[in-house]
């Protein structure tokens, strides 16, 4: 059964999710950051099947947040680096991490903490706030549109 595209979705959420929503691409994403390039190693440390490897690395090339390299000049065997787009993933990674380790492992503390590699000092909790340094909370949120973009001219739900 194949699933529904969301890719020219209006909404930037549902956007994402068509990007990075796949099973496993997350954990991918999660072990590039941790250094893991080659097809090899990520199969190793993920467990997944080389075929469902495969296919989200090529989805994840084509979609920009991976590229493709030979691991040297002339070589037949490649790496997958973070693009810029994937390096931005950075703060989702690390704020989906932080609420794992605080929901999940519930009455326990997670098994790994993540720290600074230059200083040591365990990262900081990833907050949201507003352009004035406000912390917010889903309540205070309110979408409208921004003054550029093109009404679609189709009645929907607000998000």
């Amino acid at each position: 059964m194949q699933r529904k595209s969301w890719a020219s979705a209006k909404c930037p959420m549902a956007r994402s999710v068509d990007v990075i929503g796949d099973w496993g691409s997350l954990l991918i994403l999660r072990e590039a950051f941790g250094g893991t390039t080659r097809f090899d190693d990520f199969q190793k440390k993920l467990g997944i099947s080389r075929n469902l490897l495969t296919a989200r690395l090529k989805k994840l090339v084509a979609r920009g947040i991976f590229t493709r390299r030979p691991i040297a000049e002339e070589a037949r065997r490649h790496e997958y680096v973070l693009t810029e787009m994937g390096e931005d993933l950075l703060a989702t990674i690390i704020a989906l991490r932080q609420w794992g380790d605080r929901w999940l492992f519930r009455p326990l503390p997670a098994p790994y903490g993540m720290f600074d590699a230059v200083d040591g000092s365990e990262l900081k909790e990833i907050k949201v706030r507003s352009s004035h340094g406000r912390d917010i909370r889903h309540v205070d949120i309110r979408l409208r549109s921004h003054p550029n973009s093109k009404p679609s001219g189709k009645p929907g739900r607000k998000r």
